[in-house]
């Protein structure tokens, strides 16, 4: 796990500013009409604002913003860990590749690098983000079809145990996986409760899995834990390592949620021992909407695991059109259907940049973003009783900063008409993730400054 709070200088790159974001300007406007911070009496004081604009000019990753698409209107994005924004070329290669390849191609794409393609890319995909070794990653589906096949998997290789821990404040997919898949198979699912201790000791705010609870349900009935590695309501890093060499030691499986993990902090999969995992790559990734989700196989499990979709791409010859399902010996068992290779275009595209700038400096930039968004917090939104709902201690806080207050909700659209976009979370939370490569401080500040001053005109008072 990755403890780095500043933001490192990377020799050698490019760290000019493009004239978008010169002089401290916000991403997306060059016209300050309608912003909230505009209509407030205070604009958080002259030393703010002057530590965004600093913060920005000395930031080795500035460059990178000039490299994703504006979207008019927009000052302050703030829900990178929802979807990212597209890279500014994402759209110009997917006309590339609709007029060369596919239009000029035709079927034949199919021999050139199509057929490939789920692996291919899943292997720099790992190479780049997951610390996985060729061989184990595919492109697949959607999140919940890909973790549908690895619970199954992991399940198969432990059919004489009876039990699944499983945390019962998961993103919901997983929950009615889980729900679903023990109901069929007869299992018991053990619910793992985030709120019953605190996640970072001497806050009761933040709440996340411990590995002392997980070692509190696991037994030798134990087949299968499902955890996501970051807490999509509060940002708590969960302890892989830990968690993982518990599981272990009990002779069960784990199979790890890594959706709000990939693309904004190193992972070393290998290094762990993990056994499975999955993802999506719309949110640091810069996928696009519905673009495919990514599976992680361990290289010892491959030759045994099996999983319930089984489709005509994951034979060991697909052409050969046989009259059973005779699983290809590697990675590519996983395939079922023909995949998505248009859905994969931008997602190559992120994939460049990431393994240009790499995931540690990535890191950084990201602890150093939420670092102000909390500092931000401090000063402009706790005097008016905000509540922070996300780790202080940034090696154990993901990509995002969760807030809570009962007004949050009143106050989304007056946010969306200054062109101020966080994700809230009912009943009354706003999640920020300032994605790191697309992000400044500046835009930060602008964010959290009219996210005040939304909240003042809802009714909010110190």
């Amino acid at each position: 796990m990755t403890d780095n709070h500043g933001v490192t200088n990377n020799a050698g790159r490019d760290t000019g500013r493009s004239a978008e974001h010169s002089a401290g300007g916000s991403a997306d406007s060059n016209n300050s009409a309608g912003r909230g911070a505009d209509c407030s009496p205070d604009r958080g004081g002259d030393r703010l604002e002057a530590r965004a604009g600093s913060l920005d000019a000395h930031d080795p990753l500035s460059a990178h913003r000039g490299a994703f698409a504006t979207a008019p209107g927009v000052v302050s994005y703030l829900d990178g860990n929802s979807l990212g924004r597209p890279t500014a070329d994402a759209a110009e290669r997917l006309r590339s590749f609709t007029a060369d390849q596919w239009g000029g191609r035709l079927i034949r794409g199919w021999d050139e690098g199509w057929f490939e393609k789920p692996l291919t890319l899943g292997d720099r995909l790992g190479a780049a983000t997951l610390g996985a070794g060729p061989g184990q990653r595919f492109i697949g589906e959607s999140t919940t079809v890909v973790l549908y096949k690895l619970i199954h998997a992991a399940l198969d290789m432990r059919p004489d145990r009876t039990e699944i821990i499983a945390d019962s404040a998961n993103f919901p997919t997983d929950r009615y996986l889980i729900h679903g898949i023990a109901e069929d198979r007869g299992l018991t699912v053990r619910w793992l409760d985030p709120t019953e201790v605190e996640a970072q000791p001497g806050d009761a705010s933040v709440t996340g899995i411990r590995p002392d609870q997980v070692a509190a349900l696991a037994t030798d009935s134990t087949a299968l834990v499902l955890l996501s590695h970051i807490d999509y309501r509060t940002g708590y890093i969960a302890d892989l390592p830990a968690i993982t060499d518990i599981a272990h030691r009990a002779g069960a499986l784990v199979v790890w949620d890594l959706c709000h993990s990939v693309g904004a902090l190193p992972l070393e999969l290998d290094d762990h021992d993990v056994d499975f995992a999955a993802g999506c790559t719309y949110k640091y990734l810069n996928g696009g909407p519905g673009a495919p989700a990514f599976g992680y196989v361990a290289s010892r499990h491959i030759p045994s695991a099996t999983h319930p979709i089984r489709g005509w791409m994951g034979v060991a010859n697909a052409f050969e059109m046989g009259p059973s399902y005779e699983p290809h010996p590697g990675i590519r068992r996983f395939v079922s259907g023909t995949p998505a290779v248009l859905g994969m275009v931008p997602l190559e595209s992120m994939l460049d940049l990431v393994e240009g700038v790499g995931m540690e400096a990535i890191r950084a930039k990201s602890t150093a973003l939420t670092d102000f968004v909390i500092e931000l917090y401090d000063e402009l939104l706790a005097p008016l009783g905000v509540q922070l709902g996300s780790p202080r201690d940034g090696s154990v806080r993901g990509g995002h900063v969760t807030i809570h207050h009962d007004l949050c909700e009143a106050a989304l659209p007056a946010l969306w008409e200054r062109g101020i976009i966080p994700d809230f979370r009912r009943p009354n939370g706003l999640r920020l993730g300032p994605s790191p490569l697309s992000t400044g401080f500046t835009e930060v500040y602008e964010g959290v400054l009219g996210i005040r001053d939304a909240l003042l005109e809802a009714g909010a008072s110190g």
